[in-house]
């Protein structure tokens, strides 16, 4: 006889497990091109540097210690002289959080921020990490769609002028993920005039913002208005097993996500986090660095980009990549991307469908593709083989 354990909580039968962490586990043969996963490339992740600066670190027992739960001292003063160039503006170090990662910071700000019921305000298609996260603190979600500037500060004003009161409203203001759009400075100007008019918080989600490839993103969200917390992360232009992000925001949200954190996991890890401040505040090694990588993936996206319109016309259309790790595509002929996902598997591509992203729904005849892990020639396999796919659907 199987056990029978006790109740789990309630708010688990609103989850869902993450579309993309399910399908990297079916795409992990090595026949499959993989388009879908959201993975920085490792083999720009600077090894021999992270290796020196461990090095370093350990020659000190102070690594092994605990740490102070909003991080360790010289990596925050780090990152507030960073994020005040970013600003224009002095951010103190009181108003730095260094947490496991920035899904860790949207995770603590939800608690903090969100009371169940309460309104989120988010863009569509919708970061899959940021639904799970509002879902599981039992948010109300009320999705305002993007266009190529970005979220529709004009449909956010109607909903306000409806009488529609966010706690708070999510962007990933630049090189969106899964969108690949960058929001305009106009409507960043927009989106914090409305947060100061009608009192509501803004969650500014910058992963990807130093990873352009023609022209810097724009000023952040955060350089016009208090209102808003910014949220970054080392894992796209170090590497992810650092598990180094950070929130920038007002200091009794830092105070309160401290009482959070140290109820979650006391506070981070020293070593990583002395490996993070010495790496982020080697200025020069680190524009070098970080030039090297988007260039290659500026060269990568630009051929995915490429052969994407070469082999479909206009059948399709995607954005332009001018940074991050993403492009999105959407069929103009009909094609289901989930009808057509079984039939890229067995041509050797994967991708994300666009569904994945909905809120609500929709998004049947999109897909997000990811260019980083793979090399301009390979990702032009890619599309041959995702064309091939598609035209056996219309057969």
């Amino acid at each position: 006889m199987s056990p029978v354990f006790p109740p789990l909580a309630n708010k688990l039968g609103e989850l869902k497990s993450s579309a993309i962490r399910d399908l990297l586990k079916l795409t992990s043969r090595a026949d499959i091109i993989g388009l879908a996963g959201g993975l920085p490339d490792a083999d720009l992740m600077p090894r021999e540097r992270l290796a020196k600066a461990a090095e370093g670190a350990l020659s000190d027992n102070s690594c092994l210690q605990y740490t102070e739960s909003p991080g360790w001292p010289a990596l925050r003063a780090v990152l507030a002289a960073r994020e005040s160039a970013k600003l224009g503006r002095t951010v103190p170090v009181e108003e730095v959080f260094v947490t496991h990662g920035s899904q860790q910071a949207l995770s603590l700000l939800a608690e903090v921020l969100l009371d169940p019921g309460a309104l989120v305000i988010v863009e569509d298609p919708a970061y899959v990490g940021a639904l799970q996260v509002f879902r599981a603190a039992g948010a109300r979600i009320v999705a305002v769609p993007l266009d190529r500037e970005g979220m529709r500060t004009d449909l956010l004003a109607e909903l306000l002028a409806r009488g529609e009161r966010p706690a708070f409203v999510h962007t990933v203001s630049n090189f969106h993920n899964p969108g690949g759009v960058t929001m305009s400075p106009a409507r960043r100007r927009e989106l914090a005039e409305l947060a100061d008019a009608h009192g509501f918080w803004v969650i500014e989600d910058d992963p990807y913002g130093e990873l352009w490839f023609d022209n810097p993103a724009p000023a952040p969200v955060a350089t016009y208005s208090r209102n808003v917390i910014r949220l970054s992360s080392s894992s796209k232009i170090l590497s992810p097993a650092l598990r180094v992000g950070w929130l920038v925001a007002p200091d009794p949200v830092c105070r309160a996500v401290e009482l959070l954190k140290q109820g979650a996991d006391l506070c981070g890890s020293a070593l990583t986090h002395q490996i993070a401040a010495e790496l982020l505040a080697d200025e020069a090694w680190l524009t070098a660095h970080i030039d090297t990588v988007r260039a290659a993936y500026g060269a990568r996206a630009k051929a995915l980009v490429h052969a994407f319109r070469a082999r479909f016309g206009d059948r399709a259309t995607c954005t332009d990549a001018s940074g991050g790790m993403f492009v999105w595509a959407d069929f103009t002929d009909g094609t289901d991307t989930e009808a057509l996902l079984p039939k890229a598997l067995d041509a050797g591509v994967a991708y994300v469908p666009g569904s994945a992203f909905a809120v609500d729904g929709g998004y049947r005849n999109s897909m997000r593709m990811c260019f980083t892990t793979s090399e301009a020639a390979t990702l032009e396999q890619a599309i041959d083989r995702l064309a091939r796919a598609a035209q056996s659907t219309q057969l």
